[in-house]
C-alpha cells in the first residue's frame, strides 16, 4: 500500500523568498519512496545536528508550489539521531522539571513504567488548546509546571514530555508529521507532532494531544487513539541549518518561508493524502 500526501503552498507576496521543505521520515510504519516538487527549482541541504536533509525550493513567479510524497507500508524503523539529545532551549530541562522528572522516575519499579508515569505526568499538566503566548515563550530552558492546568498544542505538550523524559535519563524523541482524521476523508489543515521512546530495545510511540482531545489523561502508548493515520517528515527541535543561516529553529513540518533574518514564516498550505494499493510486479 502507498500513501501519497500533496502539500500546495500558496504564492508569497514577495516572489525573492525561498520555502523550506522536510523530505520524509522513515519509521517503523511507513518508508518515504518518492519525493517531488513542481512550481521551482529545489536543491537540498542539510541540518548541523541531526544530518537531515531538507529541499529549499525558489518558486515560480506568482506560482503555487505542489509537494508530493509517497510512502510505502512498512519501514525499517526511527533514525538513531532522533534519540539524540541536543541540549537548547527547546529541550533542556529546567532544574526544578530535572529534579521533578527523576523523583517520579526513581518512584516506579522499572524503566517502562517510569516512562509511562513520567507521560502521565506532562499529560495532568496541560489542556488541549492553541495558546497566542505558549508556556516556554521567552525561556532558555523548559520550565517547570506545578499546581493548574497549561493551555498547550501537540507542540507544547510534547516539548515538555520530551525535557521530562531526558532529565529522568530516557531515549526520547519529537516527531512532526501530518495527521489525517478519520472524518475528513484524507484532507488536513496543518501539522501534527508526537513522541517516541525507547528503552532497553523496545520503541514506543506516545501522543497525549489526541488523548486529551478525546477527554481523557489516561494516556496508554500507541499512535492514532482518535482515528486517523500519519505520515512523518521530519525529527527534533532546536534545528539548525548552516547554509540558510538558519539557527536553532524550534521545529519544521509544513513547508515555510525563509525569511531575511535566518526565521522561518507559516505558509498558506492544503494538505491532501490518497492511499492506494501497491501494484504486484509482474
Amino acid at each position: 500500500m502507498h500513501t501519497d500526501v500533496s502539500v500546495r503552498v500558496e504564492p508569497h507576496q514577495d516572489a525573492t523568498k525561498k520555502l523550506l521543505v522536510p523530505v520524509g521520515l522513515p519509521t517503523p510504519h511507513e518508508l518515504p519512496v518518492h519525493f517531488n516538487i513542481t512550481g521551482g527549482a529545489f536543491t537540498l541541504t542539510g541540518e548541523s545536528a541531526t544530518g537531515q536533509l531538507v529541499a529549499v525550493v525558489m518558486p515560480e513567479a506568482e506560482q503555487p508550489v505542489e509537494v508530493s510524497y509517497s510512502f510505502l507500508e512498512g519501514g525499517p524503523g526511527y533514525p538513531d539521531a532522533l534519540f539524540e539529545p541536543h541540549r537548547n532551549k527547546f529541550t533542556q530541562a529546567a532544574e526544578q522539571l530535572v529534579f521533578d522528572a527523576i523523583n517520579i522516575a526513581e518512584t516506579q519499579p522499572d524503566g517502562h513504567a517510569a516512562i509511562q508515569a513520567l507521560v502521565n505526568a506532562a499529560a495532568e499538566k496541560f489542556r488541549y488548546g492553541h495558546p497566542e503566548i505558549r508556556f516556554n515563550d521567552g525561556c532558555d530552558e523548559v520550565p517547570y509546571l506545578a499546581c493548574g492546568l497549561t493551555e498547550g498544542s501537540c507542540i507544547d505538550i510534547n516539548t515538555y514530555l520530551i525535557a521530562s523524559l531526558r532529565a529522568a535519563g530516557y531515549e526520547a524523541g519529537y516527531i512532526t508529521g501530518y495527521f489525517f482524521p478519520e472524518e475528513k476523508n484524507g484532507c488536513c489543515e496543518d501539522a501534527h507532532c508526537w513522541v517516541v521512546t525507547r528503552h532497553n530495545g523496545v520503541v514506543l510511540e506516545w501522543d497525549i494531544a489526541h488523548h486529551l482531545k478525546l477527554g481523557t489523561r489516561d494516556v496508554c502508548c500507541g499512535l492514532n487513539p482518535k482515528p486517523g493515520d500519519r505520515v512523518a517528515v521530519a525529527h527534533s527541535m532546536g534545528l539548525t541549518f548552516p547554509e540558510l543561516g538558519i539557527c536553532c529553529e524550534k521545529l519544521i513540518s509544513e513547508p515555510a518561508w525563509i525569511s531575511d533574518g535566518g526565521r522561518l514564516e507559516k505558509s498558506e498550505v492544503t494538505i491532501r493524502r490518497h492511499i492506494r494499493k501497491s501494484v504486484a510486479a509482474a
